[in-house]
């Protein structure tokens, strides 16, 4: 049974591949997955790892528009694989991608799922309108958060909720960090217009008087090298005591890196996700709703840099930063491991509904 996979994918997005090895690793063993790419070469490298050694799959060009065509039309169904795919705030045309693909592989007749969605926000009336159409003749539906699940709701759509299948990723040990003095802080910050240069500075100045208090390790980790990399050069100059950085492309290392932290600091989603589900502290900064929704669902502290979330603002102190890191990192971690095993089990019901659809393949 082939299964055309459409996400976004070998773009260089930690969180994204993530999803992929996740989706990867749940599906039904008949299958054989043809997914779309930006990178061909390192999503065979990925899927290879994901799938092991005597799986079948196939790696296809996600902008080539004819061979893309060819597959969806070869194909016996079609995922959208995780993630915000399907919103308009940071591009009008990705839901336009997305979405037309899904609409011409439910006119081509094939089995249709979209996977682990954290849907919106939509503000264009073509985009809602395209959204719902191809959500309503989905074969099943499962997402992320409760914006998403409320939002199908509305829409009378059926939808499992379930946590991230990140949760579920088995996570690799990452060995060139075991040899840094604990305890080891991993961070991560992304661009984003709030993050001003004068907060920048400010992160920066409470950062070095953290390592200072805590005698420890910064680990430096960007999960979108195109994007993250630029700050985590602009970090790295200031810190005096022990640090690297660890720039990972394979998502199950990625993972497994936060076994060997203390606590992570951090603005990316599946930065948090990861860190909480290997038993790391997490301390937030919120720049997108769904990074908020989940310091609501998992009690993660931090701050917000857009503000209107009900989130403390970025602090205008460094002090005021440092002593919140401070209080944090000595205070018991709330997120236990049975509540990680919880979350772990209620994230694989995106697995039981491709079983569902899928069966074991042909």
């Amino acid at each position: 049974m082939k299964v055309v996979l459409c996400g976004y994918y070998g773009l260089g997005n930690g969180g994204d591949e993530a999803l992929l090895a996740s989706l990867l690793q749940m599906l039904p063993p008949a299958v054989i997955p043809v997914i779309l790419s930006g990178n061909k070469l390192h999503t065979s490298e990925l899927a290879s790892n994901a799938l092991g050694q005597g799986r079948m799959f196939q790696v296809i060009d996600r902008m080539g528009l004819v061979s893309v065509i060819r597959a969806i039309r070869d194909a016996d169904a079609f995922i959208w694989g995780g993630g915000s795919l399907i919103q308009d705030a940071t591009s009008g045309l990705s839901p336009l991608y997305y979405g037309g693909l899904m609409a011409l592989a439910q006119i081509m007749g094939l089995k249709t799922i979209a996977w682990a969605q954290g849907v919106g926000p939509l503000r264009y009336p073509f985009t809602r309108w395209l959204a719902r159409q191809t959500f309503r003749h989905c074969q099943a539906v499962s997402v992320r958060n409760s914006e998403s699940a409320n939002l199908m709701a509305r829409w009378h759509i059926p939808t499992v909720l379930a946590p991230d299948p990140v949760w579920t990723l088995k996570g690799v040990n990452v060995p060139e960090i075991e040899t840094l003095p604990t305890p080891r802080i991993a961070v991560n910050l992304r661009p984003h217009p709030q993050l001003t240069p004068e907060r920048l500075h400010l992160f920066i100045q409470s950062l070095v008087q953290f390592q200072r208090a805590t005698h420890g390790s910064i680990v430096l980790v960007p999960f979108q090298s195109s994007q993250d990399m630029t700050i985590t050069k602009m970090i790295q100059p200031h810190l005096t005591g022990a640090h690297t950085v660890v720039n990972l492309t394979n998502p199950q290392q990625l993972k497994g890196l936060f076994r060997g932290v203390e606590m992570a600091i951090s603005m990316r989603y599946h930065g948090l996700i990861m860190a909480a589900a290997e038993g790391c502290r997490c301390f937030a900064i919120s720049y997108d709703p769904k990074v908020s929704s989940l310091m609501v669902e998992l009690s993660i502290p931090g701050w917000s840099l857009t503000g209107g979330d009900h989130h403390p603002s970025f602090p205008t102190s460094a002090d005021t930063m440092y002593h919140q890191w401070l209080t944090h990192f000595n205070a018991p971690n709330q997120l236990t491991q049975d509540h990680t095993q919880i979350y772990g089990n209620r994230a694989l019901l995106h697995r039981d509904i491709l079983t569902q659809v899928l069966g074991k393949g042909r």
